[in-house]
């Protein structure tokens, strides 16, 4: 995409040598989040772009300066007397509690320059007000105290400006849920549906007055509180920069922002920029739907220990899913089910919810709350008792109660034959589905399907056109529909393929698989397809219009890949790019007569079940730890007597490791096995011996009619027991032995040629004691296929691609003379009370990977960019402050085995600091460092009070194996681990990562970090 890319991390100094070495012209802050937008502002106050040179394109710093400050944002609003919350801007928690005092509680803080409302909180008192202060501090210099304006409308514009001063407004936005909730957390409906017309044209006209007098080029969001009783409005914030928002906005109207924003930050005005869709109007006409878009968040929160559930103003949630419909109950339905957590719609959810505290749930709301509504109009709560207690506006709860009635109307008909006639159709249009329906009427939805097929109820293809069909569109940007009387396109004959995309962000699931599948329809294109994407998630490159010849915006469910196959008839269907949820279906597509390319659906089904695959590695000879089939408790307390514990619990078809555990006990393995069996009904459940103290590697791979044609070995930093996931990974593999590099090929193509794979896939093993296990395979992309083919600089997806149509690329095998190191990036301090500690589930939200010329400077470099601070690495530089690092090492083994970098630590000039035992230990061992008492005694100096006080720059607190489970023992080691999430200090609770992280501090200088751009390697 660029001319030069650097691996390299988002910060001052990277950056500025990177501005040293290219000397470029400009620079654009507006596009990278909020990391690049800091960043930006952090070199501009540093003289970088005046010392090279270097022009800020679009909007001038100091107008970001003016959206970010938030006292400076304040002070422009009053310039053109418009209208914010009544606040103060602090740098002290003493101010801030007499802020608070001053407006009066409840208030709501704000940190500036910050993502996702990191360091925000609603407060009730001065203690609370104190304690949110301190932790807010942790990640800004500033916070706002403001007034809490509670249950007033959220409300968002779109707004884009050129130098020339042309001004429009892009997407109108609402949010359902009320303020406090941050936006990010929101249900997000786009165009606005409670606002009068004064409403809507009066706060466009202020977004317009206030960007021009900001002095924004390019574009931007607008966030308003407004009154629900009155028009009164407050202005809450501007984001200078291209957003979450933004992505929702140019995929909710097709309007591209970002290409309009590139162009206008390089002078070019509205008027000279082409719509993209219509090809005849130009970028200043404002967008108009004819249809509406709902965005939900997909939160993973069951994931984590002791994690508060509750949803307010910092954003938890971990992806987003957008639907289209032309009814809001249809786009609601159809969201719900897009987030892939196993609920049916807004109803038909069998007992999931029953269990609800239905009105705590509406007054404090959780991730669960739109189930805790549905349950509440299911046992007559009026609509304006659920509005008084939830503050969402009582149309959102009408438009949801039509689909409550509907339900009780089906489940009265009791058959399929008794539905009276065009109830079936009216259920399709306020969006049940198919399964839904059946589960009502105690049928297959394969009935249900024959039934419509019978009736001629059959979904309609519609286009997003930007400007609700007042000129013909030129793009095929599509959903289906029932809420109509015809389609607004025609499928042409030409040979196309289906790639299946990768639906929403979650643990487990991010940008990786869109890559995959982005590049999956690129090479499609080139060898001369026709190319249909289906994805449904507007964070996407996937679910850009321009990516494939048609984009269905919609579900990856059964009923809708059935639908679009019938009426696009292409060559086939490519499920293995985007993850868990096309491979999922392989067995129910084949089995629809769905021709699935690549690898067959048997041999997929015969990995992902556990045991098919346990038994298939007996019959090759391959070995693997001890395993059997789950039958009852019973027969797995026997089976992990006999093996010995700790046991791994295993279910089948999952992404993330979801439900996977090691139990250590017979209590752990009765929990984890409830909560497995729970996770997929259908599949078995597997228990295995948990192999403690062994290196984990992994092989992506790619096979063409059953032979190996590609392949990448990496090795994880970490020992096996952290999900794949969450683990460091060095490519190419540093610490193996030759022979074991060799016994891993092997099996790949052993696993390959048995199940006759034709596409990419991942198998990851276990080495020790010179032995190599296999823990799993997956015959589909992984997520470290992008990591991978950018380190070795060959698209292995491409490979893949031509492999599954039929084309055989082998690889060449080249030597490399640099690294690339994976790290995770973790959301911690945004759970609150989630103890970040790792185990085999997936816990990570993202991923960083740099390149370097040894695997320490690959790795230091990757730390930085995930959140280690530069200050770790500086010798003895003056005004850097100390280095204090604090040591919590469980059990005897443990404290061993990181005595010699313990040492390292306090010869590299760490100030070592250390809890009882550990403390005992080193000064035993001649390490010098300081105890701190334990955090509930009342002595000092106490782990707290260095805490609180931010004294500590570096934590390693590693647990015992087998200590958890929140019992009292290891009470400290979780107030120390949240306590460093809390005040944003790096954290480290793996033995292994801790030693390599010290090796690399002690062998690569932070002046010698190597500045190079991808191709210079």
């Amino acid at each position: 995409m660029a001319d030069r890319i650097y691996f390299l991390p988002i910060t001052l100094f990277f950056v500025e040598k990177i501005i040293e070495k290219e000397r470029p012209d400009g620079i654009l802050l507006s596009f990278g989040g909020q990391t690049a937008l800091n960043c930006g502002v952090e070199l501009y106050d540093n003289g970088v772009f005046e010392k090279y040179g270097v022009k800020v394109l679009g909007t001038p710093v100091e107008a970001i300066k003016a959206t970010e400050d938030r006292e400076l944002f304040s002070m422009k609003l009053a310039e053109i007397n418009l209208k914010s919350p009544k606040s103060f801007a602090v740098r002290k928690v003493e101010d801030a509690v007499k802020a608070g005092d001053k407006i009066g509680f409840p208030v709501i803080i704000r940190a500036a320059y910050a993502l996702g409302g990191l360091g925000s909180a609603i407060c009730r008192n001065e203690e609370g007000l104190a304690d949110a202060a301190g932790k807010a501090f942790a990640h800004s210099k500033q916070i706002l105290v403001e007034e809490y304006l509670e249950h007033w409308k959220e409300i968002e514009y779109e707004v884009v400006r050129d130098s020339m001063d042309n001004c429009i407004t892009v997407c109108n936005m609402e949010n359902l849920d009320p303020m406090g909730i941050h936006t990010g957390e929101s249900i997000v409906v786009a165009p606005s549906q409670t606002l009068t017309n004064s409403e809507y044209h009066k706060l466009r006209e202020i977004s317009i007055r206030l960007v021009r007098h900001i002095g924004i080029v390019g574009e931007c969001n607008v966030q308003f509180a407004l009154d629900p009783k009155s028009e009164d409005y407050r202005i809450i914030e501007v984001n200078a920069r291209l957003s979450r928002s933004s992505a929702l906005a140019s995929k909710a109207t097709g309007y591209p922002l970002a290409f309009v924003a590139a162009k206008l930050a390089l002078g070019y005005g509205l008027t000279e920029i082409q719509n993209s869709i219509t090809k005849s109007t130009t970028a200043c006409f404002e967008p108009a739907l004819d249809y509406i878009v709902v965005k939900m968040p997909r939160w993973d929160m069951k994931k984590f220990r002791q994690v508060s559930r509750n949803i307010g103003s910092s954003m938890k949630s971990v992806g987003e899913v957008m639907a289209i419909g032309r009814k809001f109950e249809e786009a609601l339905q159809k969201a719900i089910r897009m987030l892939d957590i196993g609920a049916q719609g807004l109803v038909c959810n069998r007992d999931n919810y029953k269990s609800l505290d239905v009105e705590k749930e509406l007054a404090n709301p959780t991730d669960e709350r739109i189930f805790a509504i549905a349950e509440a109009l299911n046992k007559g709560y009026p609509v304006e008792k659920i509005s008084e207690l939830t503050g969402i506006d009582k149309w959102f709860l009408g438009k949801m109660e039509n689909v409550t009635e509907m339900e009780k109307q089906l489940s009265t008909a009791g058959k399929l034959e008794n539905l009276r006639n065009g109830d079936i159709l009216k259920a399709k249009q306020l969006g049940f589905s198919d399964k839904q329906i059946s589960i009502l009427l105690q049928c297959s939805h394969a009935d249900v399907r024959k039934y419509r097929d019978k009736l001629g109820i059959r979904p309609f293809v519609k286009q997003i056109d930007t400007l609700a069909a007042e000129y013909p569109a030129k793009t095929n940007y599509l959903y289906l529909t029932y809420n109509s009387i015809e389609d607004d396109i025609k499928s042409g004959a030409e040979r196309k393929v289906i790639v299946l995309g990768s639906g929403v962000y979650r643990i487990g699931s991010s940008v990786e698989f869109d890559w995959c599948c982005v590049n999956s329809a690129l090479t499609l294109r080139e060898l001369g397809y026709g190319t249909i994407m289906i994805n449904y998630n507007p964070e996407t490159v996937s679910t850009d219009y321009d990516m494939c010849d048609k984009l269905y915006f919609d579900e990856i469910s059964f009923e809708t890949i059935a639908e679009i196959y019938e009426k696009e008839k292409p060559e086939g269907v490519i499920i293995s790019m985007g993850g868990q949820i096309p491979n999922n279906m392989a067995m129910k597509l084949s089995e629809a007569g769905i021709k699935i390319l690549g690898t067959k659906a048997r041999s997929i089904d015969a990995a992902e079940d556990r045991h098919k695959f346990s038994k298939l590695l007996d019959e090759l000879g391959i070995p693997q730890p001890k395993w059997r089939e789950l039958t009852n408790f019973e027969e797995a307390k026997k089976f992990a007597a006999n093996a010995g514990y700790p046991v791994l619990v295993r279910p089948s078809y999952v992404l993330s490791g979801a439900a996977m555990s090691v139990a250590f006990n017979d209590e752990d393995l009765e929990t984890y096995l409830t909560r497995a069996s729970k996770v997929n009904r259908e599949h078995p459940v597997v228990i295995s011996k948990f192999m403690v103290n062994s290196k984990e590697i992994e092989i992506d791979a790619v096979a063409y009619e059953g032979n190996l044609i590609a392949e990448a070995i990496t090795e994880h930093v970490e020992n096996a027991g952290v999900h794949s996931g969450d683990a460091t990974m060095i490519y190419p593999a540093a610490g193996l032995y030759p022979e074991t590099v060799e016994k891993v090929r092997t099996i790949a193509a052993l696993i390959a040629e048995k199940l006759k794979i034709t596409g990419p896939f991942n198998i990851q093993f276990l080495a020790k004691d010179n032995e190599v296990m296999v823990i799993e395979c997956n015959l589909r992309a992984s997520r470290s296929f992008p990591f991978v083919s950018k380190v070795k600089k060959s698209n292995m997806i491409a490979i893949a691609t031509n492999a599954i149509m039929g084309r055989k690329i082998q690889e060449e095998a080249k030597s490399m003379e640099y690294f690339g190191v994976k790290s995770p990036q973790f959301s911690f301090s945004r759970l609150k009370g989630a103890d970040p500690v790792l185990s085999v589930e997936m816990a990570s939200t993202g991923e960083v990977a740099c390149l370097g010329r040894n695997a320490h400077d690959a790795f230091l470099k990757a730390t930085i960019a995930a959140g280690l601070k530069m200050q770790l690495l500086q010798n003895g530089e003056e005004n850097q402050g100390p280095k204090n690092v604090l040591l919590s090492i469980g059990g005897s083994e443990n404290k061993e085995r990181f005595l010699e970098h313990s040492r390292k630590l306090a010869d590299l000039g760490f100030n070592v600091y250390a809890t009882d035992n550990t403390s005992q230990f080193l000064a035993e061992n001649g390490v010098k460092n300081l105890m701190l008492h334990k955090v509930r005694e009342q002595k000092s100096p106490n782990i707290m009070e260095y805490l609180n006080n931010h004294k500590l720059n570096l934590i390693i607190n590693v647990s015992k194996p087998g200590s958890g489970n929140g019992k009292e023992k290891i009470r400290d080691g979780y107030v120390i681990r949240r306590s460093a999430a809390d005040y944003g200090i790096p954290l480290v609770t793996n033995l292994q990562l801790a030693k390599m992280l010290v090796d690399s501090i002690a062998e690569v200088k932070l002046e010698s970090l190597e500045i190079k751009a991808w191709d210079e390697y």
